[in-house]
């Protein structure tokens, strides 16, 4: 097992698939960890490109008793890794709250970030704004976070349910659940986070191409915040997944790993 030294003696784990300076850099969900990539991991090997993937701080085998567990953080980590890696042209996949993440470590990354895949990315807002009328609300997010202070296991396991909107199955559902509750309680503080988030500005300012990947029939991300991607980069290219919820790697996975594949390739 892989890991990587932070703060504190706290250690992050990774995955790292292939040789070479450029690699797809998988940054999970809220909550979840690296394992959620695993409907689309062996596609991208196979496809040739060197794959990494790291456990937020506080979920997966990462260390759960980080001081900091917020969005920033856990973007220092990906960035902490392409430096250890020595990676040199990266194209970041950050998925829910991982696109958040996956944004800020791509400002942080400059030139290196090759492009950066949003897949349902609850980015560059995740609730509404005076002047940003997609997403969801405070009040939502607070009773969100109250209910998940109040009875943890059957929110998430509740959460599980909600992920797919194809039918899927128990074994599946149970699969995601077993990765949230191997999660810190502690990271609710990253979820927290997204309440005052606005990477509007930081979107407008990166020049690698972009790919939002949409979920059209997604009850956790508000799909109009993954379609307004291309508001504040025109350049981006919106991907819509109509049979899809807030996991289409899972609801289209054939069509997903295509054109995540396609976008790489171009890329790097």
């Amino acid at each position: 097992m892989a890991y990587l030294d932070r703060e504190s003696g706290r250690r992050v784990y990774y995955e790292d698939y292939g040789v070479g300076d450029s690699a797809v850099l998988l940054v999970h969900g809220w909550g979840m960890g690296l394992r959620a990539w695993d409907y689309s991991l062996g596609a991208l090997v196979k496809a040739g490109l060197r794959v990494v993937a790291l456990d937020h701080r506080g979920c997966g085998n990462s260390d759960k008793d980080f001081a900091d567990l917020g969005i920033k953080a856990i973007a220092s980590d990906a960035v902490a890794l392409a430096d250890h890696l020595k990676l040199q042209h990266i194209v970041l996949n950050g998925w829910s709250l991982g696109g958040a993440v996956a944004v800020e470590a791509a400002s942080r990354l400059g030139q290196r970030c090759a492009g950066l895949v949003l897949t349902c990315g609850a980015t560059p807002a995740y609730l509404q704004k005076s002047d940003f009328p997609h997403g969801g609300t405070d009040q939502a997010l607070a009773d969100t976070l109250a209910a998940m202070a109040a009875d943890r296991v059957n929110f998430l396991a509740a959460l599980s349910k909600g992920v797919c909107a194809t039918e899927v199955s128990d074994d599946i559902i149970r699969w995601m659940l077993d990765m949230f509750l191997k999660s810190s309680p502690q990271a609710a503080s990253s979820l927290a986070e997204l309440g005052p988030l606005d990477q509007r500005s930081v979107l407008a300012s990166l020049t690698a191409p972009i790919l939002s990947m949409v979920g059209a029939k997604d009850q956790v991300v508000d799909p109009q915040v993954c379609r307004s991607v291309r508001d504040y980069n025109p350049g981006a290219v919106i991907v819509e997944f109509a049979d899809s919820g807030h996991a289409p790697f899972i609801d289209e996975t054939e069509r997903y790993n295509a054109e995540l594949i396609g976008f790489i390739q171009q890329c790097i």
